[in-house]
């Protein structure tokens, strides 16, 4: 019998709860050799496993499992004396109870911090770095609160509580949670030491980078003139001081590749903006009158930009509907060296083991392939061109825009658009519309997420007013 592959980094927060449970428990599991992040997990070895592109990811022969919670409490289930998910019902609804604050309320934060500090996030706005802040604050006290009178989180022993709690602070204490924030946080800071010293976690965990100051937004300097050449004799270049690592599993060192003109920007100017179509399509009705369908006809221009019909050329490899349009997500993020020459809306059409998809690209010029073979898959599409004049193809296209295609009676069941949500008309900034953001504000909104109850909304009314245009955004998408 083969031993399982847990896909993971050693730097990775989520993938440490996994392997000290399988440590602790005694779950036998090997690392993949020679695994580098944002290159292996977007090769086909990996991706006809695991289509979401992420870790980690648990594979044991046929039996494939992502998301981190999921594997981890597998893991712990594997080793049922290990009292990793608590020893009653109560305990183990208990052990998940902490572990969803944490990550929803602590984990969120940190991320959302570091994005929009190092501009992940573009347009930082002080007020949304606050927030983050004051909300992550008040879950660390929560957390703080129950370890004045407890040791662990739930009962008297370790549990994948406190293996998943110690994970995300100690990320977070290198983040966003500095010197002044951890004074506030003597039980909790304790927890994270004692759970990370544990003799058989310390190598899974490593140390503790405690930052004094929280990570904090620096305006790029505007660039200076070049001044006038001087004739100067040649130096010798010192060798630059080698900089520190970057542990963060996200953001691995490549060096910059040398800027290539695109032949497309040497087309005839056109017509037609593919900016301005993109905030049409956001903020208005599809279909209808002053729908974004109609500003698209008054505008196109035919010859600067063509439409082409995309379709997967291998449906019968299809299963879950979520993990095909996952799969479109993924084709449009390697599409993103292409994106001001590009604008699409694709869709998974059916059910379950019997979906396809489906759907059409705006782009610049007359031919596709230009545009598309900046993506390592893009010889997995087929792809037609579009003719307005045929009304047959003009239903495809429109059905398509609108999301209520049907082909064959299969039914549009989910899609995406590419470089669409942070265009809008509004002047919102564009950490609003950024879709991890953007979630959380409607799951919370909807009373799924953090800061669902009226006394938040009603001490914070700008913040209320945010999220209630956030979740329009979100729902018009």
């Amino acid at each position: 019998m083969s031993t399982p592959t847990l896909w993971t980094i050693p730097v990775q927060p989520k993938g440490k709860p996994i392997r000290a449970a399988a440590v602790i428990g005694g779950v036998p599991f090997k690392l993949p050799d020679a695994y580098t992040h944002y290159n292996d997990n977007l090769k086909p070895p990996f991706l006809g496993k695991f289509p979401h592109e992420k870790i980690p990811a648990w594979e044991d022969g046929d039996f494939l499992l992502f998301e981190w919670s999921a594997i981890a409490r597998y893991v712990a289930s594997k080793a049922p004396n290990s009292n990793l998910l608590g020893s009653t019902p109560e305990e183990a609804a208990q052990v998940d109870q902490w572990i969803h604050l944490a990550e929803s309320e602590v984990d969120i934060y940190t991320v959302l911090t570091n994005h929009v500090c190092n501009g992940k996030i573009s347009g930082y706005s002080k007020p949304a770095h606050t927030y983050f802040l004051e909300k992550q604050l008040r879950a660390l006290k929560t957390l703080d609160a129950h370890l004045a009178k407890h040791t662990f989180f739930v009962g008297e022993r370790i549990t994948l509580a406190d293996l998943s709690i110690a994970a995300f602070i100690q990320f977070g204490v290198g983040v966003s949670i500095d010197a002044s924030v951890r004074a506030q946080l003597p039980h909790l800071i304790r927890h994270l030491e004692t759970i990370v010293n544990q003799p058989q976690l310390k190598e899974i965990y490593g140390p503790i980078n405690y930052t004094e100051k929280g990570v904090q937004f620096v305006p790029p300097k505007k660039e200076k003139a070049p001044a006038p050449p001087k004739e100067k004799k040649a130096e010798e270049k010192k060798p630059k001081k080698k900089e520190v690592e970057d542990d963060d599993a996200d953001e691995p060192d490549v060096p910059p590749e040398p800027k290539v003109k695109n032949p497309l920007d040497d087309l005839p100017k056109s017509t037609f903006n593919l900016e301005d179509w993109k905030r049409a399509y956001s903020n208005k009705d599809t279909r209808g009158a002053g729908g974004s369908i109609e500003w698209f006809y008054q505008n196109f221009d035919a010859e600067g930009f063509s439409i082409y019909r995309v379709d997967f050329k291998y449906n019968e490899e299809l299963t879950q509907t979520f993990m095909s349009s996952n799969q479109i997500g993924g084709f449009f993020n390697r599409l993103e060296a292409s994106r001001k020459y590009l604008f699409g809306s694709v869709g998974v059409l059916g059910q379950t083991n019997d979906s396809v998809i489906s759907g059409v690209l705006i782009l610049r010029g007359q031919d596709v392939a230009p545009v598309v073979n900046v993506a390592p898959d893009w010889e997995s599409y087929k792809y037609e061109k579009i003719d307005l004049k045929d009304e047959k193809q003009k239903a495809f296209f429109e059905g398509a825009l609108a999301w209520d295609l049907e082909l064959d009676g299969k039914k549009w069941v989910d899609g995406k658009n590419n470089d669409v949500e942070e265009r809008l008309v509004r002047p919102l900034p564009s950490y609003v519309t950024n879709s991890f953001y953007a979630k959380h504000c409607v799951d919370a909104l909807d009373g799924n997420g953090d800061g669902g109850n009226e006394e938040d909304e009603a001490s914070a009314p700008e913040e209320a007013k945010l999220h209630q245009e956030t979740k329009r955004v979100v729902k018009a998408r």
